[in-house]
């Protein structure tokens, strides 16, 4: 297929069926190729600017992919939350490389994906904390707020010294939503979102 066939074939695709993803194997498909060849063909496609390569294994037109269709491309399980979500809310003023993915499923070595959007981080949590958004694969502020926490204090960090916070106020905590975490995630949460400092100031650790 030439270059001009595979803009049609991706945007015909977005536009019938809303996929904007493909894998090697399903594009090798369209091709009548074998994976072989279709690999040498996508990185002719990649150089050529036609398509992009958004993380290994995964194809699409160089523009409009968003971090939760690419998870959700990868693991229908997978939702996108944390400070990316933070991030694109303006909650927090820094736009994180990492976008952390909370899933029941365990990725092994194939836990963290780059790409352009930045690196897709798979975290396997507990039945308790999942709780994948039921009309989007992008978690809510809230929720996110609160597995931010989560997911830091797994690390051992503590996201008051690594992001300058903004606009708590505006968030509103259930009891449901932080019953899920443990009591020192509930304590950090609720101590920051009381005590939001001025905009536009880092808090501390």
């Amino acid at each position: 297929m030439k270059a001009i066939e595979w803009v049609r074939f991706f945007s015909d695709q977005r536009a019938r069926f809303r996929k904007s993803l493909f894998t090697v194997t399903e594009l090798a498909n369209v091709a009548d190729a074998s994976p072989a060849v279709m690999n040498v063909e996508l990185g002719r496609l990649v150089k050529q600017g036609v398509i992009c390569r958004w993380v290994p294994g995964r194809y699409g037109l160089p523009d409009g992919v968003t971090a939760d269709e690419l998870a959700a491309s990868i693991d229908s399980d997978a939702y996108v939350t944390g400070a990316h979500v933070l991030a694109y809310h303006g909650y927090i003023t820094q736009m994180p490389r990492e976008i952390d993915c909370f899933t029941r499923r365990r990725h092994n070595r194939s836990r963290k994906r780059p790409g352009p959007l930045g690196t897709l981080v798979f975290v396997t949590v507990s039945p308790r904390v999942y709780a994948a958004p039921a009309e989007s694969r992008m978690a809510g502020p809230e929720q996110a707020f609160c597995d931010l926490f989560y997911v830091s204090r797994r690390r051992g960090l503590d996201p008051r010294s690594l992001y300058t916070f903004r606009k708590l106020n505006q968030l509103a905590f259930t009891t449901n939503l932080l019953a899920r975490y443990p009591q020192t995630v509930q304590q950090a949460v609720a101590s920051l979102a009381t005590s939001e400092p001025p905009e536009g100031t880092r808090t501390e650790a």
